[in-house]
């Protein structure tokens, strides 16, 4: 160990006023403050260190905004609500949604980066907006690992190959056949050339081979579906909530899900690999987060909330009866390293797509 810091008197040093002195410490010379000083400086330090505690205290003083980048009807708006409606009940302040749709996740990421940062605008983001739009787009307007702060990851999303009813499909056999006679190749609906709807449906064409695929473009999944319905579109990729009740009404029929394992919400339903494409698995999630500078105190109470919240068994068992995957969300500090896995995982995803810079 070093010897301690010594008071000295060195020719060549000006004299310091209000008995502040030079010390020297390890050979190098520093300035001490007077004993009062110290003393004033510890105690600011202290009054600075409650001040988070306080703000997580008083949190939320207000009605807090939970904004979803989708219309309404969907499974994202559906989560965001059932959420929503549980944070209310136990912070005793209001959470709204707003629904701001279109842009591939743009317009909403971008609001909400923008947003005051004090935990009453928050964003329910999928991995298209944290993860995928950074490979899609060219220049993107928000940067997910700068611009937010990660509150909780809650659910995973399987999603489900689904045709209008009406068509002669009943297979992926019989879909490859369908779409090689089809003028065109194979339309299926869009909501981005980064979403999940679209993502997928590239990764199920490269796995069939040589068959042709048409995006058609939506703001969000709800209206897609209704076209497939419709029979104006042939072919989505849905999440499960949105799509479920359409297959148990015939209004659609289902092909497979996407992940290597069947849904608790329809164990009827085979996996796209158990369907006859070979090694396909791939599924989305949701992340709520805020903006980049929002008091980690109030990040951390949300996060303790909503893991508390997912890990309800009446919560737990709605989301995963509605197709999702809940999760009990890890702390903040491991969701900034999801996050940037993410990113990286889905970069190469959109390069097997050859969607990078698209947009």
């Amino acid at each position: 160990m070093g010897s301690p810091p010594r008071r000295v008197n060195v020719a060549g040093l000006r004299p310091l006023p209000g008995g502040t002195h030079w010390v020297r410490v390890a050979g190098t010379f520093h300035v001490e403050p007077p004993p009062m000083t110290l003393r004033l400086a510890a105690v600011l330090a202290a009054g600075l260190m409650l001040v988070p505690a306080a703000q997580a205290q008083t949190y939320p003083s207000k009605t807090v905004t939970v904004v979803v980048p989708f219309p309404a009807g969907g499974s994202t708006d559906w989560l965001s609500r059932l959420l929503g409606q549980k944070l209310e009940q136990r912070l005793k302040q209001p959470f709204i949604v707003e629904n701001r749709a279109g842009g591939a996740n743009v317009i909403a990421a971008t609001a909400v980066a923008k947003a005051e940062p004090d935990g009453h605008t928050l964003l329910m983001t999928t991995s298209t907006t944290m993860a995928i739009n950074v490979s899609v787009f060219k220049s993107l307007p928000y940067d997910p690992e700068k611009d937010f702060a990660p509150v909780g990851l809650v659910s995973g999303v399987p999603f489900i190959l689904v045709v209008n009813a009406a068509l002669p499909v009943r297979s992926i056999a019989d879909l490859v056949q369908f779409a090689k006679g089809k003028p065109g190749g194979l339309d299926y609906a869009s909501t981005g050339p980064g979403s999940a709807a679209n993502l997928f449906a590239v990764l199920l064409k490269n796995a069939l081979g040589d068959i042709a695929m048409t995006p058609i473009p939506y703001k969000g999944n709800a209206p897609g579906l209704q076209d497939v319905v419709a029979g104006h579109v042939s072919v989505m990729f849905s999440d499960l909530l949105s799509a479920l009740p359409l297959i148990e009404t015939g209004k659609l029929r289902a092909l497979g899900v996407s992940t290597s394992k069947r849904s608790a919400a329809a164990p009827h339903i085979p996996t796209l690999a158990e369907a006859g494409v070979r090694g396909y698995d791939a599924s989305a999630w949701q992340m709520i987060v805020a903006p980049a500078k929002t008091p980690a105190a109030i990040v951390g109470k949300l996060n303790a909330e909503l893991h508390a919240i997912v890990s309800e068994e009446a919560v737990n068992r709605d989301i995963n009866g509605r197709g999702h995957i809940a999760i009990a969300t890890p702390p903040p500090a491991e969701l900034k390293t999801f996050v940037r896995s993410e990113i990286a995982r889905w970069g190469k995803v959109v390069d097997e797509a050859g969607a990078r810079g698209t947009e």
